[in-house]
């Protein structure tokens, strides 16, 4: 709301501001360039490292997650195949540790989804905070006025020579180059702040 009203001020302004003495300032031609900045983070040296230790914990976490799912299906199976033979509290004990399965599973995948998102968030905020001086380096030795992030939605056509895209990430690449074995150090989140004492 705050938005609308600022411009339809600025609006009612904008006769008087026209019929000021005051002269304009002149404002140059600009040059301006575009990037994709998820190609750039993703397929820097550093980008595909954690892109690939990433995958490696979701590879992980999946084949727990079956693990579970088999644990769960026997369970059921078990259910299903003895349960008339079994007496009311035998009954009543599997399929509470049916129930149980299952709420561990459901809890199982919702918590490593998020785990996956904190860590695809960190790493992207990681990359994209030390290719950002990168950026400004750049764009000051060609003398561009502004670097837009191309979006596809946006953007019908970009000439192809004001993609900078490439360059950013060879000049990443040279700025962090990537030890062979050991993998760029995202930083860990911050721990949670310890509860206060109980007055």
């Amino acid at each position: 709301m705050r938005r609308t009203l600022s411009f339809l001020f600025a609006a009612m302004w904008l006769p008087l501001l026209g019929m000021a003495q005051t002269p304009a300032a002149q404002i140059g031609p600009a040059k301006i360039a575009w990037m994709d900045l998820q190609q750039a983070l993703l397929t820097t040296d550093e980008g595909k490292v954690q892109v690939a230790e990433i995958q490696k914990y979701i590879d992980g976490k999946n084949q727990e997650l079956d693990a579970m799912r088999k644990e769960s299906e026997k369970l059921r199976n078990n259910l299903s195949v003895q349960g008339s033979k079994l007496t009311d509290e035998a009954r009543q004990d599997l399929e509470e540790q049916v129930e149980a399965k299952d709420t561990s599973l459901q809890r199982f995948q919702q918590d490593t989804q998020k785990e996956i998102e904190n860590r695809r968030i960190r790493m992207t905020n990681y990359l994209a905070k030390r290719m950002q001086p990168i950026i400004e380096r750049l764009s000051k030795e060609k003398g561009l006025s502004a670097v837009f992030i191309f979006n596809s939605s946006r953007d019908a056509y970009v000439d192809p020579s004001l993609n900078l895209t490439e360059e950013i990430i060879k000049a990443y690449n040279q700025a962090y180059p990537v030890s062979a074995g050991k993998p760029p150090a995202v930083p860990a989140p911050a721990p949670a702040p310890a509860p206060a004492p109980k007055k």
